[in-house]
């Protein structure tokens, strides 16, 4: 059988930590940024971890384990 091949769209999306946890950027950050509060897109710019429900299927995307 062949070698299963990791998803090109996720591979640019997501990031495994060397702890085995998946990051990813927040939803909500790329526009109606007006009535957002400074504060909240601060918050937004930066990575966050996934829930350990999305993480498996994440992770099977990229090619990390089972």
């Amino acid at each position: 059988m062949p070698k299963m091949k990791t998803h090109s769209g996720a591979k640019k999306r997501f990031k495994v930590t060397a702890g085995g946890k998946v990051r990813a950027r927040h939803p909500f950050t790329s526009h109606i940024l007006e009535k957002k509060s400074p504060k909240r897109k601060r918050a937004l710019g930066r990575p966050t971890v996934l829930s350990k429900h999305d993480a498996p299927r994440v992770k099977r995307l990229l090619g990390e384990g089972k």
